[in-house]
């Protein structure tokens, strides 16, 4: 087929929402760079590959150490992928890679770093339901591309819960809860507690600030509708009784 006859392929777009911690280096610089030290040595894997946002709010042009910041950052492996809170016309911040930053965004709490002593990644069973009966702590992903998950205990801010079915959390959802993750639009995600940071459904996703207050930290469960989700809150069945 020519060139010129031959149809322009269709472009499309999906959206992706990921989770940036914020660090709010205060002086003095280097007892905060020790004690970044420190927590890196309890959990060194926690900032690989993590996005992170330097916000230098609590600091000034003239603060000791400034522009050893963010070369020290650089150098323990923290990917910096935004600044906010300082000026780059800062003397100190001269010889910095600025980056661009992103407009928006919400802040979602503080995030528990947790320790190495973390519990190992869950491994999906073949098929069928995963139960999880602890908690699912800040930072853990937790994976059954095909099938439901059910948590008994509650999911920490900055974990993540991803299923090719439906998700039930019988405590607090904190975190990020993704279902129908291969193409199912008919899973559906239920909480005790909703305080989800995002929530989606076969690609479809909605962030805290669109959960009607009504349901928040209620038990709640989300369905897709006509390609949007939306939020319902989780009632009790009925039992009628029946007369012998």
């Amino acid at each position: 087929m020519p060139d010129e006859l031959r149809p322009t392929p269709k472009i499309r777009a999906r959206g992706r929402s990921f989770l940036a911690l914020v660090l709010s280096p205060e002086p003095l610089l280097a007892d905060w760079l020790a004690g970044l030290d420190a927590q890196i040595a309890r959990s060194s894997a926690f900032f690989a590959g993590k996005p992170v946002i330097l916000d230098l709010s609590l600091l000034e042009a003239g603060t000791e150490g400034l522009a050893e910041l963010y070369p020290a950052l650089r150098a323990r492996g923290i990917r910096i992928i935004g600044i906010e809170g300082g000026d780059a016309t800062w003397p100190a911040c001269a010889g910095w890679d600025w980056p661009a930053g992103f407009q928006g965004g919400r802040a979602s709490g503080a995030v528990d770093i947790p320790d190495d002593t973390t519990p190992a990644p869950i491994e999906p069973p073949r098929g069928g339901s995963m139960l999880i009966e602890q908690p699912i702590r800040s930072g853990q992903m937790i994976m059954n591309p095909d099938g439901d998950i059910i948590i008994l205990g509650s999911v920490g801010s900055g974990a993540e819960v991803t299923a090719g079915g439906s998700i039930h959390v019988y405590g607090p959802l904190r975190g990020r809860a993704i279902a129908g993750m291969n193409g199912q639009p008919d899973a559906r995600i239920f909480a005790h507690s909703m305080q989800a940071e995002l929530l989606a459904i076969d690609g479809y996703y909605i962030t805290a600030e669109e959960i009607d207050p009504r349901y928040v930290e209620k038990p709640a469960q989300i369905i897709l509708n006509n390609d949007t989700l939306v939020v319902q809150p989780l009632v009790p069945p009925t039992i009628r009784g029946r007369k012998p």
